[in-house]
């Protein structure tokens, strides 16, 4: 049962942080912010939130990532306010590349079938 519950409460947080996300206004522009997965430690003192950012070269996704941590109190503090948990975990960002290594292979495969399918 412990394992539900913590299914249940990574996702709620996931969900309140995208909410949250949207209402910001970001000083970057042109990138697709994407809350991807959050990790709750056991004792739901601490989340890691992987973000999944599109259309970003790599020192933009560190700026973006940079600027969700400076965000990290004011978050918090939403999500103290809109969710009823014992402890309000203390929230860590990291950049989440599994899409785009994912769209990478995909990639190769199309050009492999590509290949293959001019000989």
């Amino acid at each position: 049962m412990r394992a539900q519950r913590m299914l249940r409460v990574n996702e709620l947080l996931k969900r309140e942080i995208a909410d949250l996300l949207e209402r910001i206004d970001f000083p970057i522009h042109g990138a697709i912010v994407s809350v991807s997965e959050v990790v709750s430690t056991p004792d739901l003192r601490h989340a890691k939130v992987h973000m999944s950012i599109l259309g970003a070269n790599e020192p933009l996704q560190k700026d973006i990532i940079r600027f969700l941590r400076g965000k990290r109190p004011f978050l918090q503090k939403q999500i103290s306010k809109d969710i009823t948990l014992k402890y309000t975990p203390v929230l860590s960002f990291d950049l989440d590349s599994r899409i785009e290594e994912g769209d990478k292979v995909l990639a190769i495969i199309s050009e492999i079938e590509d290949q293959a399918s001019k000989n």
